[in-house]
């Protein structure tokens, strides 16, 4: 039997080395393959992208957004890639009415197009590109609670109207994805990714405890190696506030050779 699934997180990997054949990300697609056979197709997907901030929470609301490449230094095919999904701008509205209800300062873009952190993980996961999707901003805070109280305002979406997904990534410092000797960046690597599992994951942790580990998720060994800016981390909050427990399923992969996490709600 497939499952319904409310909320997902993934690590979304380098820029578009998925989708062009690197070996680095080879586990990678074969996680989200799996997923995929596992999971039922979503009505829609809300995606909150660790490539947007915004100064208040900000939903894509035009019907047909295009993409556009926010990398750079890539093959010339990483240019041409296509994912033509459709938005869903009737769910944005009322996403933004919630945020509003929670007392959440919201906006709705009809102009912004899919960023990388959407089309690279759905081009892997929802293939067909027939899914409507709603990418959601970060805050440009950067704060953890605010961040857990953004996904409890997208609870009442989560598996009723849509997939959450928050698309970052649980390790990402970029010097040390290609450092040489990588023996202390795998061994900061290995120390925060055991303590995050442990976080997402103990159910010898109350939710309360497990709030307290991830809005002070800095305290955690490893931490700053891990992440000397969070936005790759904060997408995870977002889905934790979003499900409001451990996740019924988790797996940990070797993403451009470091330990990263993906959970399933």
């Amino acid at each position: 039997m497939l499952l319904s699934p409310n909320v997902l997180f993934l690590s979304h990997g380098g820029g578009p080395l998925p989708l062009l054949g690197d070996a680095a990300h080879a586990d990678m697609l074969t996680l989200i393959e799996h997923i995929r056979q596992r999971i039922e197709k979503p009505r829609a997907i809300i995606l909150v992208s660790a490539h947007w901030e915004e100064p208040v929470a900000t939903l894509t609301s035009g019907a047909n957004p295009e993409l556009f490449y926010d990398y750079y230094g890539f093959p010339p095919e990483s240019y041409e890639i296509t994912y033509p999904a459709p938005g869903e701008p009737e769910l944005a509205v009322k996403i933004h009415a919630s945020l509003q209800a929670a007392g959440i300062e919201a906006a709705l873009d009809p102009q912004r197009g899919f960023d990388h952190g959407l089309f690279v993980p759905l081009k892997l996961l929802v293939p067909e590109a027939d899914v409507p999707c709603v990418e959601l901003s970060l805050l440009r805070s950067l704060d953890p609670a605010q961040h857990i109280r953004l996904g409890r305002a997208l609870a009442a979406h989560a598996g009723k109207d849509a997939l959450v997904i928050g698309s970052g990534f649980t390790f990402h410092n970029m010097r040390a994805f290609f450092a040489s000797p990588p023996d202390q960046a795998n061994a900061l690597n290995r120390e925060f990714d055991a303590w995050l599992t442990e976080t997402m994951c103990s159910t010898e942790l109350s939710e309360s405890e497990r709030e307290q580990r991830l809005i002070h998720w800095e305290q955690a060994p490893g931490a700053r190696f891990s992440h000397p800016r969070e936005e790759h981390l904060l997408p995870l909050h977002v889905c934790y506030g979003a499900a409001g427990g451990p996740p019924r399923e988790a797996w940990t992969i070797d993403v451009i050779g470091k330990r990263t996490g993906f959970y399933l709600w």
